[in-house]
């Protein structure tokens, strides 16, 4: 084998090897959003259920009225 050739198979190599790892970084991504897409799904359930939303933005106005 030339060292032309050997040169041909280590690119090949290192672009094969690229591409393969191209698809599993993006379903990582999809089930790392989907997963806290449905965190923050369950947190505004919880928050909205509970009138702790509410609650929390009376405090903060609260809050700032009485800094004023």
């Amino acid at each position: 084998m030339t060292i032309i050739n050997r040169i041909q198979l280590a690119i090949l190599r290192l672009v094969y090897a690229d591409t393969r790892d191209r698809g599993q970084s993006t379903a990582e991504y999809a089930l790392l959003l989907l997963g806290v897409a449905t965190i923050a799904l369950l947190v505004v359930t919880w928050a909205t259920g509970t009138g702790k939303i509410g609650e929390l933005f009376d405090a903060v106005i609260d809050s700032i009225i009485g800094r004023v």
